[in-house]
Order: C-alpha cells, then structure tokens, then sequence
C-alpha cells in the first residue's frame, strides 16, 4: 500500500479550486489584495482622468447647438452611469449579505452607498447647471430628472436608516431588504425617456450618435471616473473592516476587564 506524505507541500492545495470569491471573503485576505490593488486603481484613475480632461478643453470642439455648455456632458454622463452603477453594486452585495451571508457583502454596501450618492448629487449637480441654457430653468418635474432625484433621497435613505440602528446586524439586513426593494427604481430611470414624454434629451450612445471627437473624451471620462469609484469603494472597504476590528478589540477589552475578578472585593 502507498502512504500518503505528512508533507504540508506535497499535500493537494483545496484553496487552488476555489473561487476568488471565496478566497477574498476572508477579510485578511481582501485587506492583503486591496493594500496593493488600491494604489494601482488611485493611480490609473488619476492618470485617466486628467487625459480625459485634456482632451475636453483642448482637444473636443464646442457643439454647434450647445456651444462649450457641451463640456458640462462630460462630467455629467459619467456621473449619471455611475449613480446606478454604485446601486447595482449596493444590491448585489446586499442579496449576497440576506442569501450566502458573505463576510464582506455588507462591508461592500455601506461603502457603496455614500459614493453612489455623491455621484447622484453630481448628476443632479451637473444636469442642473446643463438645463439653465438649454431649457431656460435649472430643474423641470422631468421623469428621467425626478427619478434621480428618488434615487439621490433613496441612497440618503439608506444612510439614515443605518445610522439610526445601534445593532449593526439589524442595521445591516432592514438596510439590505430596503437596497433590494429600490432596485426596481433602476429600469424606471434607464427606461422614462422612452416611457414617457420628457424633456431630457435620450440616452447618449457611445458609439454612433456622436462625433468621434466628442465621443472618444466621453469614453475616457467614463473609463477614468469608472476607476475612481472603485478605487473609493476598496478604500471604503478597508476602513470599514479596520472600523470593525477596532470595535471588538474595544468590546473585547471590555469583556476582559468586566470578567477579570475585582482586586477590592477580594481583600
């Protein structure tokens, strides 16, 4: 009969058939992979982005309706994607969170939330700033600009309803079930310029509606701004998980000392 070595190294590796999902669920690994992941993200999204930005102010013209108010396009559009982008990614983690349990699923969504509602508001912000000229007024009751706006009080929402809940674990499932109930709030935006008559202008297309000159700074933008949400989101991750672990060393200390026999009372 073989024998099977002691040997740890010529044991099979079971990690090996694992998914990276599952590999990264254990934290101390995530903080391991995001430490050096983090800088690479920062810097491409920097790098990115200030090319973009070249491109922009020197290198795209003025529209010939729009004028430079065209500009506003460029921040806005990327914006706009990524405040539903960043609710995707809430919902996600938040079904991870109430069906497989993963550690880092609720991790995932409170550190989306606050980053999807700055986007939300830049949208907002952006689109505002963009309507002046073009429609005479900053904000219309529009159905694509108002159903931003029910997403910009959901993200608001859901930072209220956390903050509220002192148990973190209670905090993290009404969180999770109210993330996956405003998903439906999704299609309703991608979908109310074709659904109803508004005046917000319809999707901007990538690749044929406009100008290879307008359209290869709106890819960069988009690609460049898509790296600095994810670059925000891994180090809202790590904080968070550092948060976590300074909390029960802090109530484990606690336990400690309440459970450690009391000098006076035993003289």
């Amino acid at each position: 009969m073989q024998s099977h070595s002691s040997n740890p190294d010529q044991r099979p590796d079971h990690r090996q058939g694992q998914s990276l999902a599952q590999r990264l669920a254990n934290p101390t690994r995530f903080m391991e992979l995001s430490a050096k992941l983090l800088p690479a993200f920062a810097g491409a999204a920097t790098a990115v982005i200030l090319y973009g930005l070249f491109l922009v102010f020197f290198n795209s013209p003025a529209d010939y309706q729009q004028g430079e108010t065209v500009r506003i396009m460029y921040i806005h559009v990327p914006s706009a994607w990524l405040s539903m982008m960043a609710y995707g990614l809430v919902a996600v983690s938040s079904f991870g969170l109430l069906v497989f349990r993963h550690p880092l699923a609720d991790v995932s969504a409170k550190a989306a939330v606050p980053i999807g509602a700055a986007f939300t508001f830049l949208a907002l912000l952006t689109g505002s700033l963009w309507g002046k000229p073009m429609w005479g007024t900053y904000w219309v009751w529009d159905a694509r600009l108002t159903s931003v706006l029910v997403l910009f009080f959901l993200y608001l929402g859901l930072m209220a309803l956390r903050s509220s809940l002192e148990d973190e674990t209670l905090a993290a499932k009404l969180t999770a079930v109210l993330a996956l109930v405003g998903v439906t709030l999704l299609p309703i935006i991608k979908f109310s310029v074709n659904w109803w008559n508004t005046l917000h202008q319809p999707s901007t297309g990538f690749t044929t509606s406009i100008d290879p000159s307008m359209r290869w700074p709106l890819w960069i933008m988009a690609i460049g701004f898509s790296l600095l949400f994810f670059a925000m989101h891994m180090k809202g991750m790590r904080n968070e998980v550092l948060r976590r672990r300074v909390k029960a060393l802090r109530l484990a200390d606690v336990a400690r000392r309440e459970s450690a026999p009391d000098p006076v009372a035993a003289e």
